[in-house]
C-alpha cells in the first residue's frame, strides 16, 4: 500500500473511533438531583459552563456536611436560586473608582 493510502485509512479509523465515543463522559455530573434540600445548607456553588468535553452546564453544590452533588439546571427552583445569587452578587459589587486626571 502506498503511504497516502495508509494515511487516509488511519484517518478514517480515527474518525470512526472518535464518533463511537459516548458524549458527556468527561462531565462532572453523571447524575443530577431534581431538588434543593435547603438553601441554608448550601456553602458553595460552582457553575461549569458547557465545553467541548461536556456539552451541558453543570451546577455543583457543596453542603454544610461537605457532601457535593449536582443540581439540574433546568428546574425552576434551581433557576430561582441562581437568579437570587446573581442578583445578590451584582448588588454587592463595588463600583469602579473614578479618577479625575488634571493635565499640566
Amino acid at each position: 500500500m502506498s503511504g497516502i493510502l495508509k494515511m487516509f485509512l488511519l484517518l478514517a479509523v480515527m474518525v470512526c473511533i472518535s464518533k463511537a465515543q459516548p458524549t458527556n463522559v468527561l462531565c462532572l455530573c453523571q447524575h443530577v438531583r431534581n431538588g434543593i434540600s435547603s438553601r441554608t445548607e448550601i456553602t458553595d456553588i460552582q457553575i461549569y459552563p458547557a465545553t467541548i468535553f461536556c456539552d451541558k452546564v453543570e451546577i455543583v453544590v457543596t453542603s454544610n456536611s461537605g457532601l457535593r452533588y449536582c443540581l439540574n439546571p433546568k428546574l425552576k427552583a434551581v433557576q430561582k436560586l441562581m437568579a437570587s445569587i446573581m442578583k445578590r452578587e451584582t448588588s454587592t459589587t463595588a463600583r469602579p473608582t473614578e479618577f479625575n486626571f488634571t493635565m499640566y
